[in-house]
């Protein structure tokens, strides 16, 4: 999977997850909530969708945008 391909697929996962549109520049803090329930439930389809390494919730709450966020996913493929 190429980067173009992770980006559609991790904010496509995201739009579904949060019932809101998700750009790759959406702040994953202020605009998400680092510590919701659709935060989990988005790991956990990541983790499933693209059989990544186990994503841990405070390392990606910590990501200030989604880019971040996909990069962390492209860091644990």
């Amino acid at each position: 999977m190429d980067r173009a391909e992770l980006e559609k697929k991790v904010l496509e996962l995201a739009t579904m997850a949060f019932k809101r549109e998700i750009t790759i520049d959406t702040k994953v803090k202020e605009d998400m909530g680092k510590t919701s329930m659709n935060m989990v439930a988005l790991l956990s389809e990541i983790e499933n969708e693209l059989d990544t390494d186990p994503l841990e919730i405070p390392t990606a709450a910590a990501c200030d945008t989604m880019k971040e966020l996909i990069d962390l996913v492209e860091e644990n493929l």
